[in-house]
């Protein structure tokens, strides 16, 4: 499942920041005179008097040795009146912080300034300018490391803008972000959580609080920390109502709490009714986000043997013992029972999800995704008609993927076709030529970033062979075609590949062996 989401637009947003952020940066540039503070603000001690003095002659002064022993005079004055008798003189502090912004130190910046704008609200304006001039570098410096994949670099530079700016949540929802794409899921929580808060402070911030709800949500429920990311997903409808997607994610999320309270089935199938029963107007990759939620939320076949098993050893326990064949009856009746329970919830998820799927094939005919869990699905189902004719079509987009061809033996199984099963089956476990996976299919400006992984699954190199890409629109009509060349690979080795077809209106791939 895919966790976190707009990563697509990253590059975009990244742009847009940065442009911004030179503008601002141009703005606060102060090099060579002093900045008065644009509020009034007067020292009213003369330890801060003589702390404005020293910062502004370090600002003024040519010469290196004089500004750090300025600096340093103004740094020691200061900090006596902050600790002395002037702890709730805003001046105070706010020169504080001042000096803090001249020796880039984002901690000392963000306390002595909080303390400032504590004590002069009026400050708050001018405070915010110079919070932000330390601001755009540390923020663009995490760009740059993350643009040149240092990403350990990156997050200690939006670390150090994020103590400058607490209130932009921008850089904690990257920091999340790259947490994330390291592995670091707890980490990514707590940046992610920041992130929504901050954002709640201001509508301007909509779009990074939903994004950052989203995957708050999506990375609990992960981790099946169910209670939270039911919570999350409570607050994230509670601004966006309407969402499909998180509607399905927490229907799922009821299903999963069904086995210890059943009272959440009933809830989880009206959430996917309402859901599906809009299903008009959705695009296809909601519906078909929609109906994998669904599908994926169906629990696994009960054990019906183990049931019966614990039911006989618990009736023999009695004493007397009932009769053999009450006890058979009686544990083949519970077993039953369960198998039927079962089989009722899981057809009722199967059938809704296969609509949603369904819709969205409807709009995009030629989408991996959609055509593989719609076969999937309808073997759910036991619709087995339906699980071959999807298995087909998936293959004719999708023919070199060990998971799809896995699908298509499943299909011809159910349908009874034993050898045919067996000849898929081969074809996945031994005689594939290489293991086709497309691994990033996102959006552009032009077009579409494609990643391509094909892997050697045989125990001998395989021989150079050419891989013919065809990219679709909804009609299925073909926007660009790209060749794929791989090269000779040892057994188990991946090779990777960019592709980055030119088209607005491409949806959909497809492939063959050349």
């Amino acid at each position: 499942m895919r966790t976190v989401r707009n990563l697509s637009v990253l590059m975009l947003c990244v742009l847009t920041v940065r442009l911004a952020a030179q503008q601002q940066q141009q703005q606060q540039q102060q090099a060579g005179r002093w900045a008065d503070p644009k509020c009034d603000l007067k020292p009213g001690h003369f330890l801060v008097n003589q702390g404005y003095m020293y910062l502004k002659s370090a600002t003024t002064t040519k010469f290196e040795d004089q500004r750090k022993k300025d600096l340093a005079d103004a740094q020691r004055v200061l900090t006596q009146a902050v600790t002395g008798d002037q702890d709730k003189n805003p001046a105070a502090w706010y020169y504080l912080g001042r000096y803090y912004v001249m020796t880039d130190d984002p901690q000392g910046v963000d306390s002595a300034f909080r303390h400032a704008e504590a004590l002069k609200h009026e400050c708050a304006v001018d405070i915010g300018l110079w919070r932000r001039y330390l601001w755009v570098p540390a923020f663009n410096a995490g760009i740059a490391a993350w643009q040149a994949n240092h990403s350990d670099s990156a997050i200690a530079s939006f670390r150090r803008s994020n103590a400058l700016l607490p209130n932009e949540p921008t850089g904690f929802k990257y920091s999340a972000i790259l947490f994330y794409n390291a592995g670091q899921s707890d980490s990514a929580l707590f940046y992610f959580r920041r992130a929504a808060d901050v954002a709640a402070t201001d509508p301007k911030f909509a779009s990074d609080r939903k994004d950052a709800l989203y995957n708050l949500g999506r990375i609990q429920h992960s981790q099946q920390k169910l209670a939270e990311a039911q919570a999350t997903y409570h607050e994230y409808l509670k601004i966006y109502p309407n969402d499909p997607e998180i509607m399905a994610a927490l229907g799922s999320i009821y299903m999963q709490r069904s086995s210890k309270e059943p009272a959440y089935k009933d809830s989880a199938f009206t959430m996917y009714r309402q859901i599906v029963s809009k299903g008009d107007s959705m695009g296809y990759y909601q519906l078909y986000r929609v109906g994998a939620e669904i599908s994926q939320s169906v629990p696994e076949d009960p054990d019906t043997s183990a049931a019966g098993a614990s039911c006989r050893s618990a009736a023999r326990a009695k004493r007397p013992p009932p009769p053999l064949a009450r006890i058979r009856a009686t544990c083949d009746s519970t077993s039953r029972a369960m198998a039927k329970a079962y089989f009722a919830s899981s057809q009722e998820a199967f059938t809704l999800a296969a609509q949603a799927l369904s819709a969205a094939l409807r709009i995009n005919p030629y989408y991996r995704e959609t055509l593989i869990f719609l076969a999937n699905t309808s073997l759910g189902l036991h619709d087995s008609v339906n699980a071959l004719a999807m298995s087909r079509r998936l293959l004719s987009v999708d023919p070199m993927n060990r998971q799809s061809i896995k699908i298509m033996a499943y299909a011809q199984q159910q349908n009874h076709q034993i050898d045919s099963a067996l000849y898929y089956y081969k074809i996945a476990d031994s005689t594939l030529v290489g293991d086709v996976a497309i691994t990033l299919f996102d959006s552009t400006d032009a077009g579409r970033d494609v990643k391509v992984m094909v892997t050697n699954t045989r125990e001998r190199p395989n021989q150079p062979y050419n891989i013919v890409f065809e990219f679709l629109n909804l009609q299925g009509q073909v926007v660009a075609t790209d060749t794929v060349k791989v090269a000779q690979a040892p057994p188990g080795q991946a090779q990777q590949f960019e592709v980055k077809p030119a088209g607005p209106s491409i949806a959909a791939w497809r492939y063959k062996k050349q």
